[in-house]
């Protein structure tokens, strides 16, 4: 028994009323607070159930275990502490008896900081997949003023850890969202940051974890040796052997830049792999690692291994090989692109008036020609790339509707794979000659298969000539959003988009606007990768190539919407407990 009431404490009442009640709630600054008599024990914790804010008043009591009515979880009286994991733990009071007066300390010292907690729930949501758990944790870290970057790391280290097959499509998800942070707003960064570390988490349900081969003993291994290992490894689809190769480049100190195109090089052996999923994969590794660190390389990029040696090669689709060899057409080409490059070297190339229209043609013959002749002219691997990206994206903003929806996924993977492809090329571009090969392999692959795509924008659905809106800039975002609310909006979305841009509006409101509605839809791993991929397009390009990404972009993204909302409702769950909003009545 205290002799007086703790300083700031909150008084609850007479003793014998609360043991004759059984409980009762007293409030104090705007916090509900559940006190109980129990076992001849005075306890008191929050009355929201942590879950989903239930009032755990409403609940019941025996042999010390708190049961909430709702979704039956259940907390430790004395501390909170709950029996289940997705529930979280209620946090508990301070109770002091004066004189036969009962007293709550509404404000005790935490034993831990939040950004702790949190950190720690957000590994309990992952381990579990528990979406409810992850959004809180996301909004707990962040508003604790964590960095984006470290929920991030926790998300992709735990990926790569946690998933047999590697890297897939959730850790690319995550990575994506955290490309595009810089383009919303606060509250849906914390929305971008959930929905990919949820991704995540699914992705590793249930899975077995990886298990690391360890690099060769010898790091003296002459770096065109270890190339050429990597590459026959890959080549038998041994993936123990390349791994053991790409861990003892990474224990080498191979730059950043030295194993992207160690890896890059791989990958473009064979044509197109994987439908244009894995050179993805390997560029959104690269860039994961830009947020996290390289020095987590050695835990990263291995998880790539799979996606190199298991990978379809699009040599042996029929796709590739009828009515025309492609393959065998590009096996020409790369027979002599040493010569084609030593004959533009010195070369300074400039892309000719309509390169891009060129690219997207229905001959497979003057695509790869101009592509040839622009290699002999002296283009470089960066160039030729940018080039190819703006036709895949010109496939997806001229998609047209008459086509099955499942059509939609062939122009994505050429965008995505494109949009990778120039992003390497960036990273690599002082890497070497056999680095520079590889990245006009890569090139010369996604050229291919835009002309493949041609079909697919027959007829062309129209990208919106330059016009002088009468409608206000706020006006059009607002019908932006208005296409995302229903289904059917594809073409009314690529319209608006366009007059945003010529109504003067700035292409970084577009992008928040189109971010915001991702972020809310229960979105597909397409849907996640076309926002981010249009995104990095648009920002490398000026006026009219800026504006046909995001019409590009906001096409796609009608086209698969609305959805559900499902992860929506949660998050919002999450958000207004965070905020101690009442959710059910107390």
């Amino acid at each position: 028994m205290s002799t007086s009431p703790p300083s700031g404490a909150h008084e609850v009442g007479p003793l014998a009323d609360l043991r004759g009640e059984g409980h009762r709630v007293v409030r104090v600054d705007g916090r509900a607070i559940l006190v109980v008599h129990h076992d001849d024990e005075v306890f008191a914790v929050d009355n929201r159930c942590p879950h989903m804010g239930f009032p755990l008043a409403r609940g019941t009591v025996d042999d010390g275990v708190l049961t909430c009515h709702w979704h039956h979880a259940r907390f430790a009286l004395s501390c909170g502490d709950t029996f289940d994991p997705w529930a979280d733990d209620v946090p508990s009071y301070p109770v002091s008896v004066v004189d036969g007066v009962v007293y709550v300390d509404p404000h005790p010292e935490r034993d831990r900081p939040p950004e702790e907690r949190w950190a720690d729930r957000l590994d309990d949501g992952l381990e579990r997949d528990l979406r409810l758990v992850v959004a809180k944790s996301v909004i707990g870290l962040l508003d604790a003023g964590v960095p984006p970057a470290e929920p991030v790391e926790r998300g992709v280290l735990f990926g790569v850890r946690y998933r047999a097959d590697g890297w897939g499509p959730g850790l690319t998800i995550l990575a994506a969202m955290a490309n595009v942070l810089p383009d919303l707003s606060t509250e849906d960064r914390k929305r971008a940051l959930y929905q990919g570390l949820v991704e995540v988490a699914g992705d590793c349900a249930g899975e077995p974890p990886r298990f690391e081969q360890d690099a060769f003993e010898d790091r003296s291994i002459s770096r065109e040796r270890l190339r050429t290992w990597l590459r026959d490894t890959v080549e038998v689809r041994d993936s123990d052997g390349t791994e053991r190769c790409l861990r003892t480049a990474i224990a080498a100190g191979y730059s950043p830049q030295a194993l992207a195109g160690l890896l890059l090089t791989a990958a473009t052996d064979h044509r197109y792999l994987d439908g244009g999923h894995t050179i993805d994969f390997v560029n959104k590794a690269c860039e994961a690692l830009d947020h996290v660190g390289w020095e987590h390389a050695d835990a990263v990029l291995p998880a790539l291994v799979t996606s190199l040696t298991d990978a379809t090669r699009s040599e042996e689709l029929s796709s590739w090989r009828q009515p025309v060899d492609l393959a065998a057409r590009l096996d020409e080409t790369f027979d002599r692109l040493d010569d084609l490059v030593a004959e533009g070297s010195g070369k300074a190339w400039e892309e000719p008036e309509a390169f891009v229209e060129t690219l997207c043609a229905d001959d497979h013959e003057r695509v790869v020609g101009a592509l040839e002749n622009a290699v002999a002219a002296g283009a470089t691997p960066k160039q030729l790339a940018s080039a190819v990206a703006m036709a895949a994206a010109t496939r997806v903003a001229r998609f047209s509707t008459a086509n099955e929806f499942s059509d939609w996924n062939t122009v994505h993977h050429t965008f995505t794979y494109a949009n990778a492809v120039h992003a390497l090329a960036e990273r690599v571009s002082e890497a070497g000659h056999a680095v520079d090969e590889a990245v006009y392999r890569a090139v010369f692959d996604g050229a291919v298969n835009v002309y493949l795509d041609r079909f697919l924008n027959s007829p062309p659905a129209p990208i919106p000539d330059l016009q002088q809106s009468t409608e206000s800039v706020d006006a059009l975002l607002d019908a932006l959003d208005d296409t995302m609310d229903r289904e059917g909006g594809v073409d009314e979305a690529g319209r608006v988009a366009a007059s945003v841009f010529d109504a003067g509006g700035d292409p970084e409101v577009v992008k928040e606007r189109l971010g915001a509605a991702l972020v809310r839809e229960d979105a597909g791993f397409h849907t996640f990768q076309a926002l981010e991929a249009g995104f990095a397009q648009a920002d490398r390009r000026e006026d009219w190539e800026t504006r046909t990404c995001l019409v590009a972009v906001a096409r796609y993204l009608a086209a698969h919407a609305p959805t559900r909302r499902e992860r929506e409702q949660t998050f919002t769950i999450a958000a207004r407990l965070h905020r101690g909003e009442t959710i059910h009545g107390e």
